[in-house]
């Protein structure tokens, strides 16, 4: 297919146009740019919304309850669900598609599978530019699901606008609330399995460490009924939740059992919560700007080691050097300085003569 039929096909909306355009993104086949050029002014419309959490949390059965009500909302929903790769094949088993199959043939879904390809972020290299192209072909909603790789995982929120943390009982004992990484960054907790031993202590644990790091935001909060809740940071922070500052955020901590399924409803409620703070605070505008800042800072690092790194001459030159490393007579930092300043052409994207 020439590539102004495809483009003719993508803007009329055919999914086949889309599939195709998502593929030649996602392995950066030749052209991927200026695709991605062309369909840049139409980003900017869809909602994001990342879900992460451990693997086994349910994260995919919330994913497809969340399609289904949003569905219902007449709201056109694309979904990105990114798996784990093998590491001896460079295969993967693309569950997270297999558990959606009830909401994958909706005309208002679309649904892409992504390997990790080695990406240790939760997502995929290419995962923020496919939410592009789904943008761009004019979802209203798009729900991004990370592989589940831990508390390093903190990709997700950096592509979406809102971050929903899925916790279960099993996901560790208090202290492992505390820690940091994508628990700091979640705007949304759900302890699913809600129905198992644990769950009331994990969604307390959890308000405890909100209220414990949001202290000093607590510190005006006015007793109720008799208690002073500067004492007891739990109950601040799910009083907080409840009733939302137009100008913070306190994460909602929610119980849900998406099997049967419970907690859903309110789970869409907070996320619709979520975006109207974004958007009156104008928290919004300054993620959607930071992350438009990392993309640009991502190209650069990625054309630069492209640049240099394909280059026959560099690896040969890095080779003859390697020997003076290791000897003690040169350093990694020393020979990379010098590499940097040998190689301004290919940096700079010039041909070598």
């Amino acid at each position: 297919m020439s590539s102004d039929r495809l483009t003719e096909d993508f803007n009329a909306g055919k999914p086949a146009a889309l599939a195709r355009v998502v593929s030649i993104v996602e392995n950066h086949r030749e052209g991927f740019e200026q695709i991605l050029g062309s369909l840049h002014s139409r980003t900017g419309r869809a909602r994001r919304i990342g879900l992460t959490g451990p693997p086994g949390a349910g994260k995919s059965t919330i994913t497809a309850l969340l399609v289904k009500n949003f569905r219902d909302q007449g709201l056109k929903v694309g979904v990105i669900a990114v798996d784990p790769t093998s590491p001896f094949t460079g295969g993967a088993l693309l569950g997270d598609r297999v558990r959606m199959e009830n909401v994958a043939l909706d005309v208002g879904v679309f649904i892409r599978s992504m390997a990790t390809r080695g990406s240790l972020g939760g997502l995929a290299g290419a995962t923020r530019e496919v939410a592009d192209v789904l943008d761009a072909f004019g979802f209203d909603l798009l729900l991004i699901e990370t592989v589940g790789v831990g508390q390093s995982e903190l990709d997700v929120a950096r592509t979406a606008d809102s971050t929903v943390l899925v916790l279960v009982p099993e996901s560790g004992d208090s202290i492992q609330t505390l820690k940091a990484g994508v628990m700091e960054v979640a705007d949304v907790f759900v302890v699913n399995k809600a129905d198992r031993p644990g769950a009331d202590r994990l969604r307390n644990d959890v308000e405890l460490m909100l209220g414990l790091r949001k202290g000093v935001s607590f510190g005006n909060v006015p007793a109720h009924h008799g208690v002073d809740l500067r004492r007891n940071p739990a109950r601040a922070a799910r009083k907080a939740a409840a009733e939302p500052d137009p100008t913070q955020w306190t994460p909602p901590v929610l119980s849900a059992v998406a099997t049967k399924p419970e907690g859903i409803p309110e789970l869409v409620a907070a996320l619709d919560r979520h975006f109207a703070y974004l958007q009156q605070s104008g928290t919004l505008r300054a993620r959607r700007r930071e992350r438009m800042r990392e993309r640009v800072m991502d190209v650069v690092e990625r054309k630069v080691s492209d640049r240099l790194w394909k280059d026959s001459r560099t690896r040969a030159w890095l080779e003859e050097q390697l020997p003076s490393v290791e000897e003690g007579k040169a350093t990694p930092f020393a020979v990379a300085d010098q590499l940097l300043r040998q190689s301004a052409e290919l940096v700079r994207g010039e041909q070598r003569t």
